[in-house]
């Protein structure tokens, strides 16, 4: 995990760095992603759309957009 977001877990605070890649505007685990993970493990596609503001579905569309995207270079590598 990276060093903010042991400092953040420890002291119970909620990470201001809104430049970082892993913030996230989600108090209840800091407002970051790695803390969220750490907490809870695996998340449901419920559960990420309510941490990055979204609906399940459109979580769902980009999970598949992404698996895509894997599948096709994993073909081109194969």
């Amino acid at each position: 995990m990276k060093d903010c977001s042991h400092e953040c877990l420890e002291k119970n605070y909620n990470c201001d760095r809104t430049e970082c890649r892993m913030w996230i505007d989600f108090e209840d685990d800091c407002n970051c992603s790695l803390i969220s993970i750490y907490k809870h493990g695996a998340l449901t596609l419920e559960q990420v759309g309510e941490r990055i503001g979204v609906s399940f579905v459109r979580v769902r569309q980009i999970e598949q957009l992404a698996m895509e995207k894997v599948k096709k270079r994993t073909r081109k590598h194969v």
